[in-house]
């Protein structure tokens, strides 16, 4: 119920505008998106990079139903890539593309737009020596993700996809993707989705997690596993071992802001450790998200604004 409600709420403009404009609210807000610009991202990469963890940098924004926007956001890619090239950064970095963000969703050719612009990023990405991760969406936006997936894994096989472990056709999908140089991200999946396509209690969700990330793990592919969850940590940790894994041959994904201890123990270890790092002014959906994930988000984020009220 509280996941619904703030999934409603992200939909929300009054609310949005109220939050937005709190004065607490952009110093909290800085714990977990790296900034607005470009030069915001580099830096929380080098940050990250210097305490031995990778990242996957996200340009916020999405539903664009503007062409002049769309090119505007592949352009911001561009840049970032340009500024990681120039640092000596894409070793450790990769970006991640919402297909909303460049043109999926305008009318007509939208998926050709998007195709085009993502392309245009994963091209400038190989260049800079990375890779492009796409973002996956809400559940109608799932076909055309994957089809667009296949489209530039023609000519980018290195393109990484993500699967949302609480849609009922995930364990199917996984299976088409385990396969020989296909990186797959695992998230367990953060829209408002209907009980028709997707689970809804957090153990059936947790367990549809579990099952996709046995196919994963037992592929020949790279999963990249999005979890904050110490359960599923240790699950993959054992799926490894008994799959006979090298620790370079998967990875563990985490937000930026969200339990970075943890984050810097795993990579101690020598786990592959990557933390999606937001940014830009499109910060509120994300937040939102991000808290309806998880309880402990909401919680965390709650406790961060009253220690700076």
């Amino acid at each position: 119920m509280l996941r619904r409600a703030l999934l409603s709420l992200s939909r929300s403009g009054r609310v949005r505008h109220l939050v937005e404009t709190a004065p607490v609210s952009r110093s909290v807000v800085a714990r977990f998106v790296a900034g607005t610009t470009a030069e915001d991202a580099v830096a929380a990469t080098r940050v990250l990079v210097g305490k031995g963890l990778l990242a996957s940098l996200d340009h916020l924004g999405e539903d664009t139903l503007d062409v002049a926007q769309a090119t505007a956001t592949r352009d911001a890619y561009l840049t970032l890539l340009r500024r990681l090239g120039d640092e000596g950064l894409t070793a450790g970095a990769e970006v991640s593309v919402k297909l909303s963000a460049v043109g999926q969703a305008l009318p007509g050719d939208g998926e050709k737009v998007a195709l085009e612009n993502a392309r245009t990023v994963c091209e400038a990405a190989r260049a800079a020596g990375t890779t492009v991760t796409l973002d996956m969406e809400d559940h109608t936006t799932t076909d055309s993700t994957l089809g667009i997936l296949r489209d530039l894994r023609v000519d980018f096989p290195e393109t990484g996809a993500v699967l949302q472990a609480y849609l009922h056709r995930t364990e199917g999908d996984c299976r088409d993707l385990a396969h020989a140089g296909s990186r797959v991200r695992l998230c367990k999946g953060a829209y408002r989705e209907p009980e028709s396509v997707a689970f809804q209690g957090r153990s059936d969700v947790d367990k549809a997690y579990v099952r996709a990330l046995k196919v994963l793990m037992a592929g020949a592919g790279y999963p990249m596993v999005a979890t904050h969850d110490p359960r599923l940590v240790a699950i993959t940790e054992d799926l490894a071992r008994r799959h006979g894994r090298a620790k370079d041959s998967f990875e563990f994904q985490m937000l930026y802001g969200i339990r970075p201890h943890e984050q810097e123990r795993l990579a101690a270890q020598g786990q592959q450790v990557r933390v999606y790092v937001p940014y830009g002014d499109e910060w509120y959906g994300y937040l939102v998200r991000r808290m309806a994930e998880r309880p402990a988000n909401l919680a965390f984020f709650l406790r961060s604004v009253a220690t700076k009220g």
